[in-house]
């Protein structure tokens, strides 16, 4: 009964997830090696790869607008992503798969959905 009861201790202790990419310090890594880079201001994550730009973030008011391009792909604002005006998912959606902030992950989320990762 006592090991039943540290077995269920145990798992519950674990989190529900584990992301498949973590940030750190400008790195975003999977499985300890690093896939992308990541410069992030007040204004604008550029996300990038063997030096060279996939997107970017643009802050303008309180709402950041996804490009690739120059051309948008999607917004978020306050933990809701949308595209084309519609609910496509959050920022806790992202960060199931990002382990970042929420923005990063985010910007990370989009553009991995519209194959620019």
């Amino acid at each position: 009964m006592l090991r039943k009861f540290l077995a269920l201790a145990v798992l519950a202790a674990l989190p529900a997830f584990a992301a498949d990419y973590k940030c750190n310090s400008g790195r975003v890594e999977k499985g300890g090696s690093t896939q992308y880079t990541y410069k992030e201001s007040s204004s604008e994550i550029v996300i990038e790869k063997g030096g060279s730009t996939k997107g970017k973030a643009v802050k303008r008011g309180s709402k950041w607008y996804v490009e690739v391009g120059g051309s948008t792909q999607a917004t978020f604002e306050n933990g809701k992503i949308e595209k084309g005006g519609s609910s496509w998912a959050t920022a806790s959606d992202a960060q199931r798969t990002y382990d970042c902030n929420a923005d990063v992950a985010a910007t990370l989320w989009v553009l991995a959905q519209k194959g620019q990762l």
